[in-house]
């Protein structure tokens, strides 16, 4: 008899596993799917990437103005959440976790994102990635559909932007204020955003799908600004460095994906 009742309890317990497994598969996958949902087409196109515009010092690499061709590729219309990264990663790193669970994820490093975009290419199938910084400008930019723009779908940001204010002290649900012309949200402010892309000087010569600098710096681009940054640096032309492993509770990032 206590043989049968110790085989009940091992029955019990694998039982409760493989349901919490199940459980958690689940979830990962319906976050996966909901990111592919949300996948925008950006059409190629060329455009005037950076600006000989500046107020600081610090500003001078967003230039000089230089051709960029881009080809054919899509976008998520939103910041990762807390939510689809707990899903996918099994924890949420979040400093503002207690916000909302679907204010955009922060304080991951970019090589944290390179583990949470592995494992969500092997849920789906699919080849999704950073955006390089030229693939991020035009979008925020709107595309081929970009009316000019200083910020990502208005020339006001706190339009369109949750950014450094008196009463703002944290992110923000994502999707929460108007989008750009292309229907995507939140690429002023929130969180900057990280790009594939290893931080360096612009060159002033065309280029077409640039890939950035080519050494061998620890750095990479951010875009974007976030809650914490000034308007000023939340432009769709500002860009910062940002330290591959680097945490910061301004940072997240989102998804693209090559046009088939």
């Amino acid at each position: 008899m206590k043989h049968f009742k110790f085989l009940l309890v091992i029955s019990f317990f694998a039982t409760a596993l493989i349901s919490s497994t199940g459980c958690t598969d689940s979830k990962a996958k319906q976050a996966a799917d909901s990111i592919v949902a949300n996948m925008v087409r950006v059409d190629g196109g060329t455009f005037k990437m950076g600006t000989n515009e500046y107020d600081y010092e610090y500003q001078m690499d967003r230039g000089p103005v230089h051709n960029v061709t881009v080809s054919t590729f899509y976008i998520c219309k939103y910041e990762v959440t807390q939510q689809e990264w707990e899903a996918i990663m099994g924890k949420n790193p979040s400093t503002f976790k207690e916000e909302s669970p679907k204010n955009p994820v922060e304080t991951v490093s970019w090589l944290d994102c390179q583990e949470f975009i592995k494992r969500l290419n092997e849920l789906t199938g699919k080849k999704f990635r950073l955006p390089t910084e030229a693939e991020w400008e035009f979008a925020a930019r709107g595309g081929n559909k970009s009316k000019g723009y200083k910020f990502a779908g208005n020339d006001d940001a706190y339009e369109v932007g949750c950014v450094c204010t008196n009463y703002e002290q944290a992110t923000q649900e994502v999707g929460l204020l108007p989008p750009n012309e292309l229907g995507l949200y939140d690429m002023t402010g929130n969180v900057i955003e990280l790009c594939s892309d290893v931080y360096g000087p612009y060159s002033d010569k065309d280029q077409i799908n640039p890939k950035g600098a080519a050494d061998t710096t620890v750095y990479r681009v951010g875009r974007g600004g976030g809650w914490c940054n000034a308007s000023r640096n939340c432009t769709v032309t500002h860009r910062q460095k940002v330290a591959k492993h680097e945490y910061a509770n301004g940072v997240g990032l989102r998804l693209v994906m090559d046009a088939k």
